[in-house]
Order: C-alpha cells, then structure tokens, then sequence
C-alpha cells in the first residue's frame, strides 16, 4: 500500500531540493509518492507554509513534519501509524 504526500515547497529553494532528494532516496525502500505543492500559487498555502517550508503532510491522516528533518525522520514519521481524529 503506497503512502501518499504533499511537499509544500516553492521553486529555487535549496532545502526543498533536499527534501526531495531524501523521499528520492526512501523511495527506493518505500512506496512512498509525493506531490510537489507550490505555496506560491495559492495565498492560503504561502501564509499556512512560507517560513515552515519544506512541510511534509501524509494524506491519509493530514499529519504533517516540517524542516529540518532526516532520512530517519521522514522514515519514522511514514512509518507512523496515521492518528484518528
């Protein structure tokens, strides 16, 4: 069962490129897929995310991460069991 998320980042920022760079990585391990969010295009999304970006948000729970985090955070936060609300 693949594991869905969002990656709230915007374009020329460096610690997006590296984010992506680590679910790239897990990736491989995983069944993970992401969707690249651009917080510019929607005002919403720059207010919720412009200084917390990169944010990971998992779909199935709307849990979210935000930077800084590692290979083993992201690992630990996929690997969650999604909280019910």
């Amino acid at each position: 069962m693949s594991i869905n998320l969002n990656l709230y980042s915007t374009s020329h920022c460096h610690l997006c490129e590296q984010a992506e760079s680590l679910l790239v990585t897990l990736s491989i391990q995983y069944d993970i897929r992401w969707m690249l969010v651009e917080i510019t295009d929607d005002a919403e999304l720059l207010e919720n995310y412009g200084i917390k970006i990169p944010v990971l948000k998992r779909l199935s729970d709307q849990s979210e991460i935000e930077w800084p985090f590692t290979l083993v955070d992201i690992e630990c936060f996929i690997k969650a069991e999604p909280t019910s609300e």
